[in-house]
């Protein structure tokens, strides 16, 4: 791989001449070693076939070099090698370094799709499948009880299960761990049957236990996280025998049911297999299609489980590859997990699949009015906000970028590092009418914490899909943590109602006032709301989305290359 890199570093010297005339003693420099290492770097590239090297011997005498490869073909090779050695990171850092512009990252994008997609191989009379997947997001754990990003739930998706699911087509609730499920009257009390015989990947037999131990670590658990406000609902949970489980709510919920359909609602084995929480989000055990059996800084690895309680997968290997390069249109959303193939060629475009069902995604800012300051005074929250609209000319009195009163306003914004460029153009519109501005950034996990409320303004985002109403009553919950008491005994009134509503449409129609309320209050502010970049890969069979819209991969398939 030191030999590409040297190359790459040697195209990047002398720009796009593909012949150059050049002394040894300049080549020595341009690598960085002595005259000597300098003539066997460039004996082996002409070996190699990459140069064709004219040698002119006496001093002051000027060899010829002629390219014979382009750059980006060197750079894919370079990154296969690193793919084989696990040390992906590397070869980018050094590609970037020694090949940054960004038409060629574009070409070697191109180039290096022809590794993933689907490839066949014949081991021992039998046929493996494998699925390989270029993803920008690094996995750090799929736990469901700590899992952050969008690639995580992805995975955790087809490692585990949760006792129900929603159909992706209907969007019907229906059977997951359990056959079947009932509710008492007063919809206080579910009781779930599981299937019989369902197999954890580590081969012991799912019972009842498992799940309450997994209720119980997230009714017991510190950790803010994603829909928590469902387990704080949660009153006790018992197994009444090996196959039936009873989770009683201190209060009806109607969106009980459908949190349980989410990859948060993951059912987990008992004490997570003796491993201990930080190894079990590493080498997790659930009972979901595929079983992780690598997860490094730069690959993830799926395996079938065969005996998966709904039937095998076709696929017999699922390989994540992450590919950290940045995306070079600013347009893109750097939180999506997957890369995307910019605009493929319409002729060639039944040779794709999306990897993800039509889905937006909302950037929000919301006002801090709970804290001590300015922006208890709806009209400077108004001043605030018309100007992240571009108006420079706020209709609401006042001079912008002070108090009612005069006093210059200095403004900290809370945001996630995902959300940095976001967070960057707020500072830059809000400074341009005069306020000061600071930009506080802090990983997913601690985004919960202390730092909205020591914030002026919160930017964060919600992902539009069929989980939307969760999000959103989620959102509206923490968004009551950070105003106003009068604001706030509205919005809990509100989503009082909301938990309460069996009917799904007047549930969406009491969020949409509840936003309206907010947005009229200078509460909230909508910065845009854009499809999520979509991925795609390689042409495959049986391509359907799960309940989060995500590709299913237990229904994947290929014909065998010929």
């Amino acid at each position: 791989m030191k030999l590409h890199n040297q190359f790459l570093r040697l195209r990047a010297h002398y720009g796009e001449s593909d012949e150059i005339s050049v002394t040894m003693d300049e080549l020595a420099v341009t690598f960085d070693c002595t005259h000597r290492n300098a003539l066997s770097i460039i004996n082996k590239m002409e070996n190699h076939g990459w140069i064709r090297w004219t040698p002119r011997r006496g001093r002051g005498n000027r060899s010829r070099l002629e390219f014979l490869v382009r750059p980006e073909e060197i750079a894919v090779k370079s990154m296969m090698q690193a793919i084989n050695r696990r040390d992906i990171r590397r070869a980018m850092d050094q590609i970037h370094a020694y090949a940054p512009s960004a038409s060629l990252q574009d070409r070697l994008q191109g180039w290096i799709m022809s590794y993933f997609g689907g490839h066949s191989e014949i081991r021992r009379n039998r046929q493996i499948d494998t699925l390989r997947l270029p993803v920008r997001q690094k996995l750090h754990t799929v736990d469901p009880l700590y899992m952050n990003l969008l690639a995580e739930s992805f995975v955790a998706s087809h490692i585990f299960d949760g006792l129900v699911r929603r159909d992706g087509q209907t969007q019907q609730v229906v059977p997951g761990l359990a056959h079947a499920w009932e509710v008492n009257a007063d919809r206080t009390i579910w009781t779930f049957y599981l299937h019989k015989e369902v197999l954890f990947h580590n081969g012991k037999m799912l019972t009842a236990e498992d799940v309450v131990y997994t209720f119980e670590r997230w009714m017991q658990t510190s950790q803010r996280t994603l829909y928590s406000f469902i387990f704080r609902q949660i009153r006790a949970v018992r197994a009444m025998n090996p196959i039936t489980v009873v989770l009683e709510l201190k209060e009806p919920n109607e969106l009980f049911l459908p949190f349980l359909c989410t990859s948060r609602a993951a059912i987990v084995p008992k004490d997570l297999d003796q491993l201990g929480e930080p190894q079990f989000g590493l080498k997790p055990v659930g009972t979901g299609p595929f079983k992780l059996v690598e997860m490094s800084e730069s690959i993830s690895c799926l395996e079938v489980f065969p005996h998966y309680f709904r039937g095998r997968p076709h696929l017999d290997r699922v390989e994540m590859i992450h590919v950290p390069w940045e995306p070079t249109d600013h347009s893109e959303d750097a939180s999506s997990p997957f890369h995307v193939i910019h605009n493929p060629d319409s002729a060639e475009m039944g040779a794709w699949s999306q990897i993800h069902s039509d889905v937006t995604v909302r950037k929000f800012v919301t006002c801090n009015t709970k804290k001590a300051g300015p922006l208890r005074s709806p009209e400077v929250r108004a001043r605030i906000l018309s100007c992240l609209q571009g108006n420079r000319n706020p209709s609401t009195p006042g001079a912008a970028g002070q108090t009612d009163s005069g006093a210059p306003i200095s403004l900290q914004i809370a945001t996630i590092p995902q959300y940095r460029q976001d967070a960057d153009l707020i500072v830059e519109r809000l400074k341009h009418a005069g306020y000061t501005c600071s930009v506080a950034s802090v990983p997913v996990e601690d985004f919960k914490g202390d730092v909205r409320l020591q914030s002026d303004l919160i930017l964060f985002s919600l992902i539009r899909d069929r989980d939307e109403q969760l999000r959103l009553f989620d959102l509206y919950l923490t968004a009551a943590e950070h105003v106003d008491a009068h604001t706030r005994v509205d919005i809990e009134k509100l989503l009082r109602s909301i938990g309460n509503e069996p009917n799904e449409q007047i549930r969406e129609e009491k969020l949409a006032k509840l936003e309206s309320l907010l947005i009229r209050e200078n509460h909230l502010h909508i910065l845009y709301e854009r499809p999520v970049q979509t991925a795609y890969l390689p042409s495959v069979r049986g391509v359907t989305f799960n309940s989060q819209g995500w590709v299913d991969l237990r229904h994947v398939w290929f014909p065998p290359e010929s």
